[in-house]
């Protein structure tokens, strides 16, 4: 069976509201094995986004710890998640974020530019996924110039250019009509197959998270196992409250 790429272990989340704490999370225990595609879902306000966030160290839990490849994300220093981030993690939200005096190919090469240099070593992988989503002929047009359904898909060419291991992807159809959004699920399914990044994606929609292999579901703080396939690698993805909770 293979090893979980990433884990989640025993995590909870609180926010003070007021002189009121509110629980988010309630010690959750997820393992993600390799190349596995798995939506998160749940209703509005239950936790999603905020574990979502906790899984790609852009916030820190309360309590517990998340684990890659052996290595405790809180015990790296704030400098060092952020490269943790450019290197291992793509980021895929509702909103594109894309910069809006910046052409498509300038946007796609923006996390090869963080990591250092000019990004030109990564030009022929940014011309690579322009071409495999569709965008061949937009280049050189702004954010502006494209449609919500072009951008989205330029904020994927960016998420995928530094070849991550880890893709994340918070509601990244909620802001698309149907057209786009299946034009969306599909490269973003097409990629996890072709490259085996492991997706992990937030959605409220459950006929989009039936498409993925395994769907696990946040509720009253917790995690539960909706549906998984028979592949070995997912046994034990979502432990049994007793295990997770140790």
């Amino acid at each position: 069976m293979s090893e979980p790429i990433l884990i989640a272990e025993n995590i909870f989340r609180s926010y003070g509201l007021g002189s009121t704490e509110v629980r988010v999370l309630k010690g959750i225990t997820l393992r993600f094995p390799p190349g596995a595609a798995v939506a998160l879902v749940g209703a509005s306000g239950v936790g999603k986004s905020t574990l979502l966030h906790i899984l790609g160290a852009l916030e820190a839990p309360s309590a517990g710890r998340v684990v890659f490849r052996g290595q405790d994300l809180q015990g790296m220093s704030e400098g060092e998640r952020a490269g943790f981030r450019n290197r291992t993690i793509g980021f895929l939200f509702q909103f594109h974020r894309l910069l809006p005096d910046f052409t498509a190919w300038e946007n796609v090469l923006i996390p090869a530019r963080i990591r250092g240099g000019s990004g030109s070593d990564f030009a022929p992988r940014a011309e690579e996924l322009l071409v495999r989503i569709g965008l061949k002929d937009r280049f050189a047009h702004r954010p502006a110039e494209l449609s919500g359904g072009e951008q989205q898909r330029v904020a994927l060419a960016r998420a995928l250019i530094l070849q991550p291991e880890i893709l994340l992807a918070d509601e990244p159809t909620g802001n698309l009509d149907q057209e786009n959004a299946e034009v969306i699920i599909k490269l973003l399914t097409e990629l996890n197959r072709e490259e085996g990044v492991l997706l992990v994606l937030a959605t409220h929609n459950e006929d989009l998270a039936r498409r993925l292999s395994a769907r696990v579901r946040l509720k009253d703080g917790r995690a539960f196992l909706d549906q998984a396939p028979p592949d070995p690698a997912y046994q034990g993805m979502v432990p049994a409250p007793s295990e997770g909770s140790a």
